[in-house]
């Protein structure tokens, strides 16, 4: 997808958006989220598509989303994971709209 920046020329989409706001499965393997929630489960860790499945409801709606991402960075949803907790806050809702939009 080609974009029109004034003055910049014809940019991609991507080259436009900071890399947080790309959410995508690469942005899941760069947070190492496959490590638990990939084909190899951790613990009591969901797949991706159950936890897409969980947040659909939350498609479109980003204060929804928002309110989300600040208690899962604060682990009150799902206890105190580091992992979730390091997450940066752009990041954890990049990757929030990623999974309510159905990862795709």
């Amino acid at each position: 997808m080609q974009h029109q920046i004034a003055g910049a020329g014809t940019l991609s989409l991507a080259m436009a958006l900071p890399l947080a706001a790309q959410a995508s499965s690469q942005l899941a393997i760069d947070m190492g989220c496959y490590s638990c929630h990939g084909a190899a489960l951790r613990d009591e860790a969901p797949r991706f598509e159950r936890l897409s499945s969980r947040l659909a409801k939350y498609k479109g709606d980003p204060a929804a989303q928002q309110k989300f991402v600040d208690k899962f960075r604060a682990g009150e949803m799902f206890g105190h994971i580091d992992a979730h907790e390091r997450l940066s806050p752009e990041s954890a809702k990049a990757l929030v709209r990623w999974l309510a939009d159905a990862a795709k």
